[in-house]
């Protein structure tokens, strides 16, 4: 027969008590709320300010901001107004197409749109364009993300930047 391991006896000067952790103090309860009338919280779904938007998108467009718009697409052969600027893009799509143009080697100017709101919403009104980027070439709007990726899948864009580098 196997000898048995000697019972475990406790050090001196320990009490035999259990060991309890300490006792933490209970968070309170979380008390549901009755949820508010239908009808309230359709009203503060609302946003007040954007009646305020709509007059300051009307006014965007205005005929200096048209004057400098004219200008710096005309100043360059290929404009891409875009959430951030071409070493720091700040959006995906915006990202996108400065990497189909840096892959043909086209020289661009980039806007960053974000650092200014009233450029922002002219351009919308100017290009008739509601989203960004915007890619301008030889003065002209081209498109957006989505169009620049399938001008660029067919040729097209190739085509595009070529005529504009040689005029």
């Amino acid at each position: 027969m196997a000898a048995s391991a000697p019972a475990a006896r406790p050090l001196a000067g320990a009490s035999l008590l259990p060991l309890t952790a300490p006792s933490r103090p209970r968070a309170p309860s979380v008390v549901a709320l009755p949820r508010a009338p239908v009808m309230v919280r359709r009203l503060s779904l609302r946003r007040p300010a954007r009646a305020r938007s709509v007059r300051c998108l009307a006014a965007a467009l205005g005929p200096e901001m048209r004057a400098t718009l004219d200008k710096v697409v005309a100043s360059h052969k290929v404009v891409l107004f875009m959430k951030g600027t071409k070493d720091f893009p700040q959006c995906g799509f915006s990202h996108t197409v400065v990497q189909i143009l840096r892959s043909l080697d086209v020289p661009f100017e980039t806007l960053d749109v974000l650092a200014n709101e009233a450029l922002r919403q002219g351009l919308k009104e100017y290009s008739s364009w509601p989203t960004f980027p915007q890619l301008y070439i030889d003065g002209e709007f081209f498109g957006g993300c989505d169009i620049t990726v399938e001008a660029y899948k067919s040729g097209e864009l190739q085509e595009a930047l070529e005529k504009a580098m040689c005029s």
